[in-house]
């Protein structure tokens, strides 16, 4: 228990939150949250998977069962950059294109009230899922991990920390009825010309569809969606699923093909 309290400890100081507010998050209070740093209380199961949730890691992770997922940022090399006639579905992050989607979508939700961490993960999930399925090629390549609130990008924390180090975007925390949210406002616009017209096609249908859910809204209803409800908790979804997809997730006429 004082291996899990300080790693608890450790996560929630890279994250930036206080006590308080990772109190607030999973539904305890403060003197429990430093009781459990201190490894003065045991986390109940229940617990482990809300701060596995909070902390967009693995329960495994958490309780020191497997290591930290190594990101990696760099581009691919120039030689595997042009498209294959095999379709690969093992990620490979493109930072730069990540990063202008990114742009594109806060770009295109600024203002509206609704869209904190969680949402933006999902308008992710959904843009790269979707393209994938209908092109089948990465649009991002970003990794996406199972958890309990829903996938989330495994290497979006390192990218907008970046992000924000060079001025493209604004990080701040706001309250949003009863919970502490997490924004992300952008200072540059997306540069256009490194989006596809398929791309910009995909996240503006994906925007219009989804981009006035709630966060409670999107994590349930991306549950619904095959490539998470096939892959197990704290694994990484395979792309290669979103061919199994039902409606109305599925965003291809496979009749006929």
């Amino acid at each position: 228990m004082d291996n899990l309290g300080r790693k608890i400890k450790e996560i929630r100081e890279k994250a930036k939150l206080s006590q308080l507010e990772l109190s607030e998050k999973i539904g305890i209070s403060r003197v429990s949250v430093s009781q459990l740093e201190n490894g003065e209380r045991k986390a109940c199961s229940e617990e482990i998977i809300k701060l596995a949730g909070v902390f967009n890691i693995s329960t495994d992770y958490l309780l020191g069962l497997e290591k930290e997922p190594v990101v990696k940022l760099e581009e691919p090399a120039a030689e595997y950059a042009v498209k294959q006639d095999i379709r690969i579905s093992v990620p490979s992050i493109k930072k730069n294109k990540f990063i202008e989607v990114l742009l594109y979508l806060l770009e295109k939700t600024a203002g509206k009230p609704n869209i904190g961490e969680t949402v933006i993960y999902k308008l992710l999930y959904f843009a790269d899922c979707n393209y994938y399925e209908l092109y089948e090629e990465q649009m991002t390549g970003a990794t996406y991990r199972k958890l309990p609130y829903g996938p989330v990008p495994v290497e979006f924390s390192k990218i907008v920390e970046n992000m924000e180090e060079e001025g493209k975007i604004k990080i701040f925390k706001d309250k949003y009825y009863d919970y502490v949210q997490k924004r992300y406002i952008p200072l540059k616009k997306s540069d256009l010309s490194k989006l596809k017209a398929s791309e910009k096609d995909i996240l503006d249908k994906v925007i219009d569809q989804y981009s006035d859910w709630s966060a409670k809204q999107l994590s349930e209803y991306s549950h619904g969606d095959m490539p998470w409800k096939a892959t197990k908790s704290g694994d990484i979804i395979d792309y290669e699923l979103v061919f199994y997809r039902t409606p109305p997730y599925s965003v291809r006429n496979y009749e006929g093909e």
